[in-house]
């Protein structure tokens, strides 16, 4: 005796009755109750993807309206008729393959025979893939379906309904059929392989699972083909990495696990269509858990790694292959089209997209939101490149940063580019000059404060105070602190110039408030030192400027220390700079905050006009 053919394994396991179509219970349902109660209709429209079950599901339906000794409306199974169905030798059963016979005379041959008798009680029409149908013949089954044979049911199958005419799905039920999720499709496998005897690991069955993408046809498919191999190569690994190399920022791993997929033998579009899926499933993973097919453990993973890459990264990523396999088809090289886009991918500096500069605006606000200075200059390079000489800000009045808010110069940058050294405090000499090798005294904010944590330095000082906290401050704060500038740093104490003793004074009433947002900025305690800031030369021991000026060749005296009093700045009393909150707000320049002070104490003199 000849032993039988073997059988696929999703051909041996297709579902016979409608308890034995799992993942699909809203279908059944309705369709057995409808056996029941008699209540069957002349067309059905099942939809949903491929290997879910549409196909199977009209088979049994073929054979319950046929069946002998139906039972709650399910088929028995047992009877001619059901058996026929079972073979595909049924006469009340007619298949038709619309993707190879979409012609209108296969149509109008196959509405002719609509009307003639069978040996069952129904003729059953199951037409495969309807949307691939011509308009002619689509009009031809229309029809048909508008005036159909008593003894007639129509069951239209398809894996993309829009493409079927209104006019037809209007004429019909339509059921939608679902992908399995992974517990139900894992669920499945283990029945099949226990039944059959395969006897595979549980790495085996998540491969399946994995490869079948929610499909039940396609995991069986899988299946079968891990049982003939012996073996389960996952082949997510390679995927894995690629995604580890773009969260990383590591170009080179990514083209490292390129080559380990093509040395096995998978090609560079291959592997870009399973990178943009297993993207897919992270980027759902992140906004519609439910929605994931993925065991348990590789979605967390999946997960995971979308979390660290970030949403305008992760969307990128799956715009930026998507690409590359359209270029792929016109491309010498698939392979390099695919590694320039992974590059392009783990540096965005290298790539000029607005997708990109979106990426490295995101990263930059992370790292604002964040705080720390440190996060923030790597950051900003990351999105403005520094060049050599970069006086001012960007083109277009921008800082940089994001929003597009201007970053208003600090006063020491104003007087480097004036070309003015730093000012000294009033009484204190310039001393003699630094030995060769050791540190600017801008960059003596090193040390660290009692914190423990390093202290900022006095340009860190010096560009946050124009950049982001002056403008934070109180009007009064604000217009008490606004033309002084840092002179120095060193240990959490800054050093802090104004320009007259009285302001000096008055200054002191909100130091505390200034303090706060210096230490808030930073993550540091930074503590305020207030002194005179007057510039070499600038005021003589008569508390004007000397006439005449040194030669180049001269060395200037050190000027003696001015004790302030009201005849040494022409004022015969303190100046009330309450008023003060209560003035206009000055746009930065020199000449604004001059006339500014001159407003708000009417006859003050500055110190130093003849």
């Amino acid at each position: 005796m000849a032993e039988e053919p073997y059988q696929s394994l999703y051909r041996r396991y297709r579902p016979q009755r409608f308890a034995e179509i799992r993942g699909q219970e809203h279908v059944t349902a309705a369709l057995r109750n409808a056996l029941r109660q008699g209540r069957v209709g002349h067309a059905y429209l099942f939809s949903g993807p491929r290997g879910t079950g549409k196909t199977s599901t009209a088979r049994v339906l073929a054979k319950a309206l046929n069946c002998e000794a139906p039972e709650e409306g399910e088929p028995c199974g047992r009877c001619r008729s059901c058996r026929a169905v079972a073979e595909g030798s049924s006469l009340d059963v007619h298949e038709l393959d619309a993707a190879s016979n979409n012609g209108v005379e296969a149509m109008r041959e196959l509405v002719s025979r609509a009307a003639l008798g069978t040996p069952g009680r129904h003729k059953v029409y199951i037409v495969d893939e309807v949307h691939m149908l011509s308009t002619a013949a689509s009009n031809t089954l229309l029809k048909t379906l508008e005036e159909p044979p008593a003894h007639v049911v129509f069951v239209l199958a398809t894996t993309d309904p829009h493409r079927v005419l209104p006019t037809i799905r209007s004429r019909t039920q339509h059921f939608e059929f679902h992908l399995f999720p992974s517990s139900l499709l894992t669920e499945l496998l283990m029945d099949v392989q226990a039944d059959a005897g395969l006897g595979l690991p549980p790495e085996a069955i998540a491969v399946a699972v994995r490869r079948g993408n929610g499909s039940p046809r396609d995991a069986l498919s899988a299946l079968d083909q891990v049982a003939a191999a012996g073996t389960a190569a996952d082949e997510v690994a390679v995927l894995d990495d690629v995604v580890e190399a773009l969260c990383e920022r590591d170009p080179g791993r990514a083209l490292l696990a390129v080559a380990e997929g093509i040395e096995a033998g998978r090609e560079p579009q291959r592997m870009a269509t399973e990178l943009v899926e297993h993207l897919r499933q992270g980027f759902l993973a992140t906004l519609a858990p439910s929605l994931v097919t993925l065991p348990d453990e590789a979605r967390d993973r999946a997960g995971e790694q979308a979390r660290r890459l970030g949403l305008p990264a992760l969307v990128r990523a799956m715009e930026a292959l998507g690409q590359s396999l359209v270029d792929m088809r016109d491309t010498l090289d698939a392979r390099v089209t695919l590694e320039v886009a992974l590059v392009r991918l783990a540096t965005p500096e290298a790539d000029a997209s607005p997708a990109a500069l979106l990426e490295r605006v995101q990263r930059l606000e992370h790292q604002l939101r964040s705080g720390g200075t440190a996060g923030i200059r790597q950051a900003a390079h990351e999105v403005v490149e520094p060049g050599p000489s970069r006086p001012g800000p960007p083109a277009g009045g921008g800082s940089g940063l994001p929003g597009g808010a201007a970053s208003r110069p600090a006063l020491g940058a104003l007087r480097r580019q004036a070309g003015l050294g730093p000012a000294q405090p009033v009484g204190v000499p310039a001393g003699p000059p630094a030995p060769a090798g050791s540190p600017p005294p801008s960059q003596a904010g090193t040390a660290a404060p009692p914190g423990g944590r390093p202290g900022p330095s006095r340009d860190d000082l010096s560009q946050a105070w124009g950049d982001h906290i002056l403008e934070r401050l109180r009007p009064r704060a604000r217009a008490l602190y606004r033309s002084g500038r840092f002179m120095a740093a060193s240990g959490g104490v800054a050093e802090f110039g104004l320009p007259s003793e009285p302001q000096r004074q008055a200054a002191g009433a909100c130091q505390a408030e200034v303090e706060a947002a210096l230490s808030e900025h930073f993550g540091v305690p930074v503590r305020l030192r207030l002194v005179l800031d007057v510039a070499p030369g600038q005021v003589g021991p008569a508390g004007r400027e000397e006439a005449g000026s040194p030669g180049p060749s001269a060395s200037p005296a050190p000027a003696p220390p001015v004790a302030w009093s009201p005849e040494s700045t022409g004022l015969h009393e303190a100046p009330d700079w309450s008023e003060v909150e209560d003035l206009p707000e000055a746009d930065g320049s020199a000449a604004s905050i001059e006339a500014h002070l001159m407003q708000a104490f009417p006859g003050a003199r500055e110190v130093g006009e003849p």
